[in-house]
């Protein structure tokens, strides 16, 4: 998939602050302030008049990708893919003034409890229920009853995890006070772009898993010869290559979609890129063989980042019965 040049750029900006030594003492909020702000990344979809750069989800997705090869767990795909567009979609002026500059200066992170994602009810502008597996956050919104919410959850739990880069939380609303910011017409939208933006991640990831792959297979040597000299690994990276750029056109295709395109490519690029990654992820520890299974090696961090992002919208035969139910409609 072509990027820009301007795109280029970003991508070896962001992959080079990720790839950096993180300094010592340095928490994981001032590294996303950092992030966030001194990149300019959290602002890029975000308009101009309230401190972003006006650009769209394909400069998005670039960002999705590094942070996906690098398997950070910066909140990038909550707080920007899902909570920035949700406010964005909202239509709600005060919200979008107070909300969005706080996002792109890097000042607060934010998540987005979908439908259908939490057990939630609204009683006399109140919020009671449990989001059991949630993105974390420090601003909440939740698509609820019809309507999106802001809302301070009354206990939040840690959660202890399959993969230790995608942290995940308990959140708990006991009667919480709401603000009312809009319907939950977009929340179909917002699903969407999150399953593009977790595409993004996923194609990266799967370069990751491909280029270690090739670096082992051209490092390690049986009979004299490295092993990437032997047909089965050939064929192996062969095909792991040809899902790594069919990987990253789908994801793409999905960030630079919209109106009636955007949840045909998105289930598109959702089933894709999961299956992508889960069958790289594989493939790179069976090319390292016995090392591969180690708690040494990064091999089986991306494979349980696979795993569980195979989970985060929806597996892909959801993906599929959706795109089916699209594709075989009757007139």
């Amino acid at each position: 998939m072509d990027l820009t040049e301007e795109q280029r750029e970003l991508r070896d900006t962001v992959r080079a602050f990720l790839r950096a030594p993180r300094p010592p003492g340095e928490d994981m909020q001032e590294r996303w302030r950092r992030f966030a702000a001194g990149l300019g990344v959290a602002g890029l979809a975000i308009p101009e008049e309230h401190g972003g750069a006006g650009c769209g989800m394909a400069e998005v997705a670039v960002v999705c990708e590094e942070i996906g090869r690098a398997l950070s767990p910066l909140p990038y795909l909550s707080t920007v893919v899902l909570a920035a567009e949700a406010v964005k979609a909202c239509g709600n002026e005060e919200a979008a003034r107070r909300l969005l500059p706080a996002i792109a200066g890097g000042e607060a992170t934010a998540t987005v409890l979908l439908p259908g994602d939490a057990h939630l009810r609204l009683e006399s502008g109140r919020l009671h229920g449990t989001a059991p597996y949630a993105l974390d956050g420090e601003i909440v919104l939740a698509y609820v009853d019809g309507r999106l919410v802001e809302a301070v959850p009354t206990a939040r739990r840690a959660l202890t995890t399959l993969d230790p880069t995608r942290p995940l939380t308990e959140l708990t609303f006991d009667g919480a006070p709401v603000r009312d910011l809009g319907d939950a017409g977009p929340a179909a939208r917002v699903r969407d772009l999150g399953v593009a933006g977790l595409a993004a991640e996923q194609a990266g990831g799967a370069a990751r898993c491909l280029d270690a792959s090739v670096a082992h297979a051209r490092a390690r040597h049986q009979f004299g010869r490295p092993i990437g000299a032997f047909q089965a690994i050939k064929h192996k990276l062969a095909d792991v290559l040809l899902l790594v750029e069919s990987a990253r056109s789908a994801a793409y295709a999905a960030a630079r979609a919209s109106g009636e395109e955007l949840p045909v490519r998105a289930a598109i690029a959702g089933s894709y890129c999961t299956e992508a990654y889960l069958t790289a992820a594989g493939e790179n520890i069976q090319v390292h063989g016995g090392v591969g299974v180690t708690w040494e090696h990064d091999a089986h961090l991306l494979f349980k980042r696979a795993t569980s992002d195979a989970q985060l919208f929806g597996p892909p035969q959801a993906h599929r019965a959706r795109l089916a139910a699209t594709v075989f409609a009757t007139p």
